[in-house]
């Protein structure tokens, strides 16, 4: 087992840094999308591309709460010594999101249409967004089962390796893009394809260290076990809400921004988006990469090593958080312009935009973090109740609240005053908490 090298400060950053550079490149996935579709077809087509967005961060959220719960469980028998047991985890964990993403295809192949209305999809967006769903579920399996790899080959203790891949199959996108989008004028279709195609390469390339000689994680011989599943599930469920957290506010948003501003400016909160984006996958990644260093330790009772792997955690999300807020000050008409070039007031709608999502990456970070400390500890409850809150729960009270007050200059408010409800919440859990065996 690599989990444990030279200090524990060098395997928190070991671990967290590509963690979060791989958050960063599945993040980068999508944005390269809306970057070459805006560019190379239209802002509709960008608003179409968001509208679907959802089902996509679906897809990354089902591989993660199979993964991470998998992944949790596989730490702590890997600290107890039984390889055995952990082997048995990781090829139920296969097989079952194997099934699930086949599922999945089958649904919305079926359901395209009802789909797309249900996502927010208008007369002039439906056709667009059924093409970049169906294109994207066609290739379900390698979305779920490449993130889900992802996380298993950081438990199994390369990280580095996981950032390679990801960052590698990031780069065959954007090239793909540019084929299929800039050069073959192949539209929403061929950014989709883009994506999924490259999916498929990084499963091929996470397949080569799975199949190898140095992993602790071989695909072997089971009997199914319910009780594993279930184990897994409730573990990971927080986790895979957080990811999904992203596609419900995308979701939400993009009702009320119908509601207030119009189907056009849906674009411009796409812009936004995808800078939030990265602002809660980097938090997420710094949650991902200590989960299996916390979970490990726990295992092997070792209580003071995670508490200051939290402590370090905490201190690294407040330092992203501050960057992230100046970035979008700073930046937000370079940002606005780089995808919109022929109109201004979506130009100044998006600028306005970015100064009000701006506060809402002060409190993010210790959200998900504790969140995520509370899912590597099995406090399944605490970390759904914090996933629940900041990714459906108070953005929706968020929104309704703020858009009866001040119409639609309360939508770009909503993030802030959502986190900050979170927060309260999360400090409350946390206090509550404390005086466990776990916490203590």
């Amino acid at each position: 087992m690599q989990l444990e090298g030279k200090s524990l400060r060098s395997d928190f950053f070991r671990f967290i840094i590509p963690s979060m550079v791989a958050q960063w490149v599945f993040a980068l996935y999508t944005m390269i999308d809306g970057l070459f579709v805006a560019r190379g077809v239209s802002a509709m087509a960008l608003s179409a591309v968001n509208i679907a967005m959802p089902f996509v961060t679906l897809l990354f959220s089902v591989a993660l709460c199979f993964s991470v719960g998998s992944s949790t469980i596989i730490a702590i028998f890997l600290g107890e010594g039984d390889k055995d047991k952990a082997q048995q985890v990781f090829t139920q964990n296969i097989l079952c999101s194997t099934v699930i993403s086949l599922i999945i295809t089958a649904v919305v192949i079926w359901k395209s249409e009802a789909i797309a209305l249900f996502l927010g999809a208008g007369p002039e967006t439906i056709g667009d967004v059924r093409t970049y769903l169906v294109t994207i579920a066609s290739f379900s399996f390698a979305f779920i089962i490449s993130y889900s790899l992802e996380v298993m080959i950081k438990t199994d203790g390369y990280p580095m390796k996981a950032t390679i891949i990801v960052t590698s199959g990031c780069i065959i996108n954007c090239i793909l893009d540019f084929l299929f989008v800039i050069v073959w004028k192949k539209g929403v279709f061929g950014a989709a394809f883009a994506t999924g195609f490259s999916q498929f390469i990084v499963v091929l390339l996470y397949l080569t260290h799975f199949c190898g000689k140095k992993t602790n994680m071989k695909l072997v011989k089971f009997r199914f076990d319910a009780g594993l599943l279930v184990r897994t599930v409730k573990i990971g469920l927080a986790s895979g809400i957080t990811e999904f957290s992203a596609g419900i506010v995308i979701f939400l948003f993009n009702h009320f921004i119908l509601i207030w501003l119009g189907e056009a400016y849906i674009a411009s909160y796409t812009i936004v988006s995808y800078i939030s984006t990265i602002g809660v996958m980097s938090m997420a990644g710094i949650a991902q990469g200590i989960q299996p260093l916390v979970s490990y330790y726990f295992g092997k009772q070792e209580h003071e090593k995670y508490h200051t792997l939290l402590r370090y955690a905490l201190c690294a999300g407040g330092v992203l958080s501050v960057i992230l807020f100046g970035a979008c000050w700073l930046l937000a008409e370079p940002l606005a312009t780089m995808f919109i070039t022929d109109n201004s007031m979506l130009i100044e709608e998006t600028i306005r935009a970015f100064h009000g999502f701006s506060w809402s990456f002060l409190l993010c970070g210790f959200n998900i973090i504790i969140g995520g400390y509370f899912t590597s500890l099995e406090f399944p409850k605490s970390a759904m109740a914090v996933s629940l809150g900041r990714g459906l729960v108070f953005v929706a009270l968020s929104l309704q609240v703020l858009t009866m007050i001040f119409e639609k200059n309360g939508i770009w408010w909503s993030a802030f005053l959502s986190e900050f409800l979170c927060f309260a919440m999360t400090m409350l859990l946390y206090f509550r908490n404390r005086n466990s065996r776990h916490i203590r």
